[in-house]
């Protein structure tokens, strides 16, 4: 039995960006095409096979300990961006705000797909999902920058619809317009789950 089910799910790209500055800001720059190598997209911040671990694992290891880098690209759902503008108020609510590399239209409830699932792309560009990306206040921060007064609102707006993280499997191009499969662990949900999460 393979470990990885191929579904009928699939997601088709209608945005993709990368985080090229310096600095606080986490705003991306649109791109036509990104070609991804085991890093990443190699002239992103985030790019990298490690990073030092961050606020969001300090339960696992102290900050600025090297990690193995699961955070390589950022993924959002155009249909969840929607619903987080329309709590917020807002007409849209724009990629660069968020530090997306990449948006898809077409998978439900994208944001909480399951760990270990893969997107493959036509050329066989494959991304590992880690996991949910849970809301932050730097997004927040881009939003109140263009609308102020709203910035605040993002992180109750996004939560449960902020995308995941994923890693680069395969490398390969990812572009406007491809279709990505949906691959998901073949294995049923651990009987401990709901135990394990109480606090």
């Amino acid at each position: 039995m393979p470990a990885l089910k191929p579904t009928d799910f699939f997601a088709r790209i209608t945005w993709l960006g990368q985080v090229t500055g310096t600095g606080k800001s986490i705003r991306s720059v649109p791109a036509e095409a990104l070609d991804l190598d085991f890093t990443g997209v190699p002239a992103d911040r985030h790019a990298g096979l490690t990073r030092p671990s961050c606020s969001r694992v300090t339960s696992q290891h102290p900050r600025g300990t090297e990690i193995r880098n699961a955070r390589q690209l950022s993924m959002v759902s155009a249909e969840e961006m929607a619903e987080i503008a329309a709590r917020m108020d807002l007409d849209r609510l724009a990629p660069e705000w968020l530090g997306a590399t990449v948006i898809v239209e077409g998978l439900p409830d994208f944001s909480h797909v399951p760990p270990s699932s893969r997107l493959q792309g036509p050329d066989g560009v494959t991304v590992v999902v880690d996991m949910e990306n849970r809301p932050c206040s730097l997004p927040a921060r881009e939003i109140e920058a263009d609308h102020p007064g709203l910035g605040k609102r993002f992180k109750s707006a996004a939560q449960g619809r902020r995308g995941v993280t994923v890693w680069v499997e395969r490398p390969g191009r990812l572009a406007l317009g491809d279709v990505l499969r949906l691959h998901i662990p073949h294995q049923p949900v651990w009987a401990c789950l709901d135990e394990a999460r109480r606090d």
